[in-house]
């Protein structure tokens, strides 16, 4: 039974001082104040601590071959995307981290599978680089946030990104960033507990309402931690939908529950109702392991949820291991 964890993240272990060369701030760079150990720092504002796990490809395999993990989704970290950046700069970020990321995976294929990150915030060389990530570097697809700056997922501006995603058969990895209300969330890491879900469903309901899926039926596109708060509200969404369409169903009049089984979650959801829940919503087939790796919000465990479920047959613990996210990389299950 293969295990393929879709959701971790990777950044390179030396990041080049961005603000010194781009002529100003808000670039992450790594501070090794320890041996195995570094400062992820925003100018000289700490961010988070990480171990080598988090850029060693090396101590990651010491931690797949503990958790008996076959495979590695690997995905740059969110704070890294650069969306608030000049497009050129963050152009020259996205290839630092990518050109990182394909060297992993030339170096372990059978162990790796990449993910790129583009320039967002310019859509047409954000076009070149999924051309570039998904030709000359060897990559899956494409690891995305959950808006980019003022655009939510369905703007118009965004259909070339679309378009060449699916003429590139690249998968789509969705994931909260830049988390919505995060100013009035200061205590109690209310923008990683409240935030991140939240941002996932605005992500999900953008896409859906602005008639993404359709315009680009193609789409292979994954959702961080099980979908966030989509899941539990669908309920919600398809009630307003449906005695609101007059602001609802604007842009698109299929009923969002229709989307559901046409796009995949990770199975990041901590609970095993709702793990049931999110399987019974979406489908077996739809629902991938996602751990969030190396980072402590994630499943410290890779895969333990899902061995939990004594009601899951062996064919439905494939699916949720391996074979799920191999559909949505574009692979022979």
């Amino acid at each position: 039974m293969q295990t393929i964890d879709i959701h971790t993240h990777i950044m390179p272990g030396e990041m080049p001082r961005w603000a010194d060369k781009f002529g100003y701030g808000g670039f992450i760079h790594l501070d090794h104040h320890k041996p195995c150990c570094a400062r992820m720092m925003q100018d000289d504002k700490f961010f988070r601590e990480v171990e080598d796990n988090c850029w060693d490809a090396d101590a990651r395999l010491r931690d797949c071959g503990h958790h008996h993990v076959d495979m590695q989704v690997l995905s740059t970290i969110p704070v890294l995307f650069s969306y608030w950046a000049k497009p050129k700069d963050a152009l020259e970020v996205s290839r630092f981290l990518n050109d990182h990321i394909s060297g992993i995976v030339q170096r372990y294929p059978d162990r790796f599978i990449g993910l790129g990150t583009v320039p967002m915030q310019d859509p047409d060389l954000a076009c070149r680089e999924v051309e570039r990530c998904m030709g000359e570097l060897g990559l899956a697809g494409i690891e995305i946030g959950s808006h980019i700056n003022d655009w939510n997922l369905n703007d118009p501006a965004l259909y070339p990104f679309y378009e060449t995603c699916e003429r590139m058969g690249a998968a789509l990895f969705v994931h909260p960033w830049d988390m919505m209300g995060k100013d009035k969330m200061g205590k109690y890491w209310l923008p990683w507990l409240v935030g991140m879900p939240a941002e996932t469903s605005l992500a999900i309901c953008s896409m859906i309402f602005g008639g993404i899926f359709d315009r680009f039926p193609k789409l292979r596109v994954a959702f961080a931690h099980g979908g966030g708060s989509f899941p539990a509200t669908i309920g919600r969404i398809e009630h307003g939908f449906n005695v609101r369409p007059d602001l609802v169903a604007v842009d698109n009049k299929v009923n969002p529950r229709e989307y559901l089984g046409k796009f995949w979650l990770d199975s990041l959801v901590h609970d095993p109702a709702m793990l049931r829940y999110i399987v019974d919503l979406v489908g077996r087939d739809k629902v991938a392991l996602g751990t969030d790796y190396p980072f402590p919000l994630g499943e410290l465990e890779p895969g333990q949820l899902i061995h939990s479920m004594d009601e899951y047959d062996q064919e439905t613990k494939a699916w949720l291991l391996g074979k799920s996210a191999l559909t949505w990389l574009g692979k022979e299950a």
